[in-house]
């Protein structure tokens, strides 16, 4: 049986991998800092950050999802590069495959709108720096096998760190209107958490036709106007007309002073204020049409999982 580690299998884009993947027949193991029991995984209890941990819940394995962060935004730059290191030194000491969930924020927003897989990466941010030199490290160890797939903005039903269930909706609230980051037209990149899930399973099932070291572009659900998805929540919520507000950038720099968080959501703003789009042509070469999940029915099953909605939760994926 083929058998995979996630790493962070309790968070967003680890547990619906882990998912994606028991459907399809793997043995999934979970390593989490608290013991855990269900969702199909194997858990074991450790710590990302503990390298012998982390070697003996990935024995055996042929591949390795690192989709693991630290919580919050808080100590990136002293957390992130240990963590992914551990994860290397398991993938090599088992000849697994390590996939690695990426971000558009590798790439400067101002003058990238359309980024396929080789495009210069100029971060302007402290996360987007870190991320290049996640990936970076993947590509100059020497051995090592690994899988990126990059995405925009994620939603779903497990809400993590994300923009929608942080800025633009309130968990466990109903719907009436919905705060907006987009600046004028903007477009913007959202990727629904249970698609990009499918798309890595269906990729690791195709090991021996990816290149040591692949990577890809999930385009996911492309907003062109910077108002269409924030349309499309209100009616999935229920409430077509409710209103839009604009997202209070000016307040950011003060609650930034007090809040790491706000300091970082202050870094994203160019992403917001131009369009960043991924080239998924050669995903699709690899792997036939992308997973996609129509918008409102992915909006309603994100809603109704994040306690917005009345009634019982839509059906999954």
């Amino acid at each position: 049986m083929r058998m995979a580690l996630v790493l962070g299998a309790s968070g967003g884009i680890g547990g619906e991998t882990a998912r994606a993947l028991i459907e399809k027949g793997w043995h999934v193991r979970g390593l989490s800092r608290t013991p855990r029991h269900g969702d199909g995984i194997d858990w074991r209890t450790g710590d990302a950050l503990d390298r012998t941990a982390v070697l003996a819940a990935a024995q055996g394995t042929q591949a390795i999802v690192h989709a693991v962060n630290p919580p919050g935004y808080r100590d990136w730059d002293r957390l992130v590069m240990p963590m992914l290191d551990n994860s290397i030194a398991a993938a090599l000491a088992n000849g697994a495959r390590l996939a690695l969930p990426g971000t558009i924020y590798n790439y400067d927003p101002a003058v990238t709108p359309l980024a396929q897989p080789d495009t210069a990466q100029h971060p302007r941010t402290r996360k987007g720096a870190i991320r290049r030199a996640m990936e970076e490290r993947l590509t100059t160890t020497p051995g090592l096998r690994s899988l990126i797939l990059r995405a925009g903005d994620f939603f779903g039903p497990r809400p993590g760190n994300s923009w929608f269930s942080q800025g633009m909706i309130k968990p466990g609230k109903a719907v009436y209107s919905v705060t907006n980051p987009s600046r004028g037209s903007v477009g913007h990149a959202w990727a629904y958490l249970p698609d990009v899930a499918e798309t890595f399973a269906r990729l690791l099932d195709q090991e021996e036709r990816l290149p040591p070291f692949a990577r890809y572009h999930f385009d996911g659900h492309w907003d062109p106007d910077g108002r269409t998805f924030a349309h499309a929540v209100l009616r999935a919520a229920g409430a077509p007309n409710g209103a839009i507000w604009s997202f209070p950038w000016f307040i950011l720099p003060l609650a930034g002073l007090f809040s790491v968080t706000m300091r970082e959501l202050r870094e994203m703003q160019p992403f917001w204020t131009h369009a960043v789009r991924l080239d998924n042509a050669t995903l699709v070469d690899a792997i036939g049409s992308e997973p996609q999940t129509l918008l409102d029915e992915a909006l309603r099953v994100t809603l109704a999982a994040l306690g917005c909605l009345s009634g019982p939760p839509a059906a999954r994926y």
